[in-house]
């Protein structure tokens, strides 16, 4: 029996739940819409769009945000100094440690504290850093970005989606290492659980759950999808597209992906910080940075704007949402290239021909260049007999392949992986195989392909930069 009083608490329970759900559900339902409009805006509309709101930005943060106000009064500005995105170079960088020592002042306050939610990077440069969204507003905004992305590819919500992204589900002792969430939409599959045992039980239940998208960090997808062609196991028939994310994805991984799958693979690129949001379109592989979303800046080693496609720099964001705590002009430590001219799909949209990856994710060669994964000939069949494999570095131009082999791996294969590896590298790159017995995830579950423990940095600014010494291996 359900008493009077007992009903009364489930309703106002219920109450409670629908009044925390309404507010984020208001700010995707605006986002929503705002981006279903903007789509369809000329360059000249959005660059309007952009400068109006930098101008609300900037405005807000000189008068509730400390560390704002002081940069401002250090260089005798004001707000109505910066008219166009372009004179944001009035006001100096933000770096992740300047994010680490300043974060007090850069909450804003005229928000009550009930409004912050606070965050961290999961530490993929060495940094890790702390910051704070907006509580039922940041991730609302986020999901609505999302869901325009993945529109481009047909998704709806009503879509089945299998999930590999770091999650911890199930147990051994079970033999179930999924669950079903999203009323029932969505299957999370654990990231943690998955090898040569299991897989073939991810396998049949993925087939049983007729999954339309795949949502995925690209090193878990590829974990499945070389189980798939090792194992001659035909393509999920159901499933349109593979959403890959938060991780580099290479031309490797791509092309993998593809013939498992046997589906397009769409990628999208952004950060924890939520500075920066770009995704693929329906007729390319470039990546279109939504201009609603935040401005970007790439800049090259000597710290000024880099001119012309093609040429390689950090990615340098501004977020135009977040007003709990601004970040301005912040320093991603993330290399992109720019693309050349307009995307046929008719979006005005800025484009990013690659996302190199973090600076952690490239190779320091002896000469003190820096060496990208987006380069290297990992797409060989030097690596057949490889189950895994991971390039560490700690000093200057000498990396460790580290190597998980196959029981078929020979002296031969031995020979033919420095071989190719040696070449991808370069001259300057000494290559040293070591044999190992796994390669750990991250706590979050991915799979790192590059660990760098060499203080990099890509601008004349950032601190910790690379000398020609080797690190203290005990530091």
């Amino acid at each position: 029996m359900v008493y009077p009083e007992e009903k009364a608490r489930d309703r106002d329970s219920l109450t409670a739940r629908a009044l925390d759900i309404l507010p984020s559900y208001n700010v995707y339902r605006k986002t929503y819409a705002l981006l279903r409009q903007s789509r369809r805006w000329s360059r000249e509309e959005l660059a309007a769009y952009q400068a109006q709101e930098l101008s609300r930005l900037l405005d807000h943060a000189y008068e509730n945000v400390p560390y704002y106000r002081r940069i401002f009064r250090e260089r005798s500005l004001v707000p109505e100094d910066i008219q166009t995105p372009a004179d944001l170079t009035l006001l100096p960088f933000l770096t992740r440690h300047d994010l680490q020592n300043n974060l007090a002042d850069l909450k804003a306050r005229n928000y009550p504290e009930s409004a912050f939610e606070y965050v961290t990077t999961g530490g993929s440069t060495g940094i890790p850093v702390g910051f704070y969204y907006e509580k039922g507003a940041s991730r609302a905004r986020e999901w609505a970005f999302m869901k325009t992305q993945w529109d481009r590819v047909g998704y709806r919500f009503r879509d089945r989606c299998v999930i590999l992204r770091g999650y911890i589900v199930g147990s051994p002792e079970d033999n179930i290492y999924w669950k079903k969430t999203l009323l029932g939409r969505w299957l999370l599959m654990s990231s943690h659980h998955m090898n040569e045992e299991t897989l073939p039980v991810y396998i049949d239940q993925i087939r049983a759950f007729r999954p339309r998208f795949i949502q995925a960090y690209p090193s878990m997808a590829v974990v499945l999808a070389r189980y798939m062609v090792e194992h001659e196991v035909e393509p999920f028939p159901t499933v349109k597209a593979v959403l890959c994310g938060s991780e580099n994805l290479y031309p490797w991984q791509r092309s993998l992906l593809s013939e498992a799958f046997g589906c397009r693979v769409f990628s999208w690129y952004g950060n924890s910080e939520q500075t920066v949001l770009a995704g693929e379109c329906e007729e390319s592989t470039s990546y279109h940075i939504f201009p609603e979303y935040g401005i970007v800046e790439l800049i090259g080693k000597d710290d000024r704007p880099v001119t012309g496609p093609g040429a390689m720099g950090e990615v340098v964001a501004t977020n135009l949402t977040n007003y709990v705590c601004p970040l301005i002009r912040y320093r991603t430590m993330d290399l992109a290239t720019e693309a050349e001219g307009t995307c046929t799909c008719g979006r005005a949209y800025p484009l990013l021909k690659r996302v190199e990856g973090r600076v952690q994710d490239f190779i320091v060669t002896g000469r003190g260049e820096l060496l990208s994964g987006l380069t290297m000939n990992i797409d060989t069949d030097a690596f057949d007999n490889v189950k895994q494999f991971q390039f560490y570095q700690d000093r200057i131009g000498e990396v460790i392949l580290n190597v998980v082999k196959k029981p078929a791996f020979s002296k031969r294969d031995e020979e033919y992986l420095y071989q190719e590896v040696s070449r991808s590298c370069g001259s300057d790159v000494t290559i040293t195989i070591k044999y190992v017995e796994s390669i750990p995830l991250t706590a979050r579950g991915k799979y790192r392909y590059f660990v760098q423990n060499l203080p990099i940095c890509f601008g004349e600014q950032e601190e910790g930069r690379i000398e020609h010494t080797s690190p203290d291996p005990a530091a």
